[in-house]
């Protein structure tokens, strides 16, 4: 995997990552699909959270100079398809997510560390947090 594609996957990640999307994964197809090289599949809790993930990706494909050659079923917002060429990205409802399996479907693909930020939470917000459970 070169630098720009892996510098790619994770600006993508921490795109959907930013916008509280969940269950990120990253695939490496190449070999496997004449498609594209690499997917990434995550899901959004609700449709409008699917679609407000797909608005996000868009955002910072274009800041990253991506191409958005395609993007399906940002209608009805339960699986969305954005195809950026290289990398296609999958944002499913959790019961879209189950029901097709799409993990499944390439099982033999390698999973791809993708390096995403997570802010550190202060002491007082875990005190915060810690009192309202």
């Amino acid at each position: 995997m070169n630098k720009q594609d892996r510098a790619n996957l994770n600006a993508i990640s921490q795109a959907i990552f930013d916008k509280k999307g969940v269950n990120i994964l990253a695939l490496d197809v190449r070999g496997l699909s004449s498609m594209t090289d690499y997917f990434i599949i995550a899901e959004g809790s609700v449709n409008r959270h699917v679609k407000a993930l797909c608005r996000e990706i868009k955002s910072k494909a274009q800041e990253a100079g991506l191409s958005l050659f395609h993007i399906e079923g940002d209608n009805e917002g339960d699986w969305i398809v954005i195809d950026c060429g290289d990398i296609v990205i999958h944002l499913f409802t959790p019961e879209m997510r189950e029901k097709y399996a799409f993990e499944e479907v390439w099982k033999n693909a390698s999973i791809v560390d993708v390096e995403i930020i997570v802010p550190d939470v202060s002491q007082k917000s875990m005190d915060e947090l810690r009192r309202t459970c």
